[in-house]
C-alpha cells in the first residue's frame, strides 16, 4: 500500500467580504490553524478550490473536511460537496449567534468587541470538532466515517506534533490526471504507487498490473460499470511510466 500522508482535517471557511459573518468565519479558521489545532489541519482557499485547484479537491475527496459558513446561503458547505465531497461537519455562525444569544457582530474589517467574542467561539467550536474527526476512523475510499466494527488500521492517522498553518495545496498528496475515453480524471496517489512499483522491480506484467490497480482502488474507487476503462487507461500510463524510466 503507497504511504500517502497522514491524516489531517482540511476548513473550508466562507470567503464572503460583505458580512461581518464572513470575517469570523475566517479569523476563527486561522486561530485553529496557527494556534489551535496548527498540526492537525490545512485550510482550503475556497476561490481556489472553486476555481479548480486541484490539489484543495483532492484532499477534500480524500480526508475529512469542516465546512465554516457565515450565513445561509452555506456556500462553502455547498461548493465542497459539488466539486468534491460532502463535508465531513459544517458550522454556521449565525446559527452560532442564535444558539448562544451573542450580540449582532459589526464591522467588515474590524470586528466589534461581539465580533470577537464570536471568533473566540467558533475556533473553540472548529477545534472541538477537529478532535472528534480526528478520533474517528475516515474511509479513504468511501469519503466518509468508518463504521466502527470495520475499524481497522487508519485509527492511529492522527498527527499531534505542533507544526505551522498549512494549505490543501500544498498538502503533500500527489495526484496526477489520466485521460479515459477522452476526459481528464484526476487519481489520487498515482504518481507515489507508480514510483513504488518501479522501484520494486515490477514492470507492466498482468500480475503487477493487477496489483498496481488493487492498491489504486484503495484511494479511488472506480465508477460502476467503468471499471475496465479507468484500469486499461491507467494500466497504458504505467507502461508508459516504466519504460520512460527504463531509457533514462
Amino acid at each position: 500500500m503507497a504511504d500517502l500522508p497522514k491524516k489531517k482535517v482540511g476548513i473550508v471557511a466562507c470567503s464572503g467580504e460583505e458580512l461581518p459573518e464572513g470575517t469570523i468565519t475566517r479569523l476563527a479558521a486561522i486561530r485553529v490553524l496557527e494556534q489551535l489545532r496548527p498540526g492537525n489541519t490545512v485550510t482550503i482557499c475556497l476561490p481556489l478550490f472553486l476555481a479548480g485547484g486541484k490539489g484543495d479537491r483532492a484532499f477534500a475527496r480524500f480526508y475529512p473536511t469542516i465546512a465554516v459558513d457565515g450565513c445561509e446561503l452555506h456556500c462553502a458547505a455547498r461548493a465542497t460537496e459539488m466539486y468534491s465531497n460532502k463535508p465531513a461537519a459544517s458550522l454556521n455562525v449565525r446559527d452560532l449567534l442564535v444558539e448562544y444569544k451573542l450580540e449582532a457582530p459589526q464591522g467588515k474589517r474590524r470586528l466589534n468587541p461581539a465580533g470577537l467574542r464570536a471568533v473566540d467561539l467558533t475556533a473553540e467550536k472548529l477545534a472541538a470538532m477537529v478532535d472528534k474527526l480526528l478520533g474517528n476512523p475516515w474511509s479513504r475510499v468511501a469519503g466518509e466515517l468508518m463504521p466502527l466494527e470495520t475499524i481497522g488500521d487508519d485509527r492511529q492517522e492522527v498527527v499531534s506534533q505542533a507544526q505551522v498553518a498549512t494549505c490543501a495545496c500544498g498538502s503533500g498528496i500527489p495526484i496526477q490526471a489520466v485521460i479515459i475515453e477522452g476526459k481528464e480524471v484526476t487519481i489520487v496517489g498515482l504518481p507515489l504507487i507508480f514510483q513504488q512499483f518501479y522501484e520494486a522491480g515490477k514492470g507492466p506484467t498482468t500480475a503487477n498490473l493487477v496489483e498496481l490497480l488493487e492498491t489504486v482502488k484503495i484511494y479511488n474507487p472506480f465508477p460502476a460499470g467503468e471499471e475496465h476503462v479507468y484500469s486499461q487507461a491507467i494500466s497504458e500510463a504505467y507502461r508508459a511510466y516504466w519504460f520512460k524510466g527504463k531509457d533514462r
